[in-house]
């Protein structure tokens, strides 16, 4: 069973290829401000490399906080839109071992369907300088 993971909530993000709980293939990345113009690219090349497609996926694990606003909102937005269109499972977890955890639940056919960031704090917005 192939699972993609993903956390996007600093600004080095992290992504990784597991079949079950074996790793196949894991990237870091200094992600920061151009997150939201990389990640699809960075998984892609991972997918290369391990030799599979997107289509092959059977499960996404994302880290879903607490952690930056921005960061978090552009790697779930992006795991939930992958889980959609491709019909898999999504699972988003937060603990030290979100991973194995986060597997485990798609493992035992758990499906959340869509993730909502937990930042850790109220969102603080602050006013356009313009």
């Amino acid at each position: 069973m192939l699972i993609l993971t993903i956390r996007t909530d600093k600004p080095e993000s992290e992504i990784g290829l597991y079949d079950g709980l074996e790793e196949i293939a894991y990237e870091t990345w200094l992600a920061h401000y151009e997150l939201s113009e990389t990640i699809h690219k960075k998984v892609s090349e991972l997918l290369e490399q391990a030799g599979k497609t997107w289509h092959e996926l059977n499960g996404v694990i994302v880290y879903k906080g607490p952690g930056s606003f921005t960061g978090l909102r552009i790697g779930i937005a992006f795991a939930n839109t992958l889980a959609y269109s491709l019909d898999i499972p999504i699972i988003g977890s937060k603990e030290d071992e979100w991973i194995k955890n986060g597997i485990q639940k798609v493992l035992d056919k758990k499906n959340e369907k869509n993730i909502i960031p937990e930042y850790g704090a109220e969102v603080h917005i602050t006013q356009s300088k313009k």
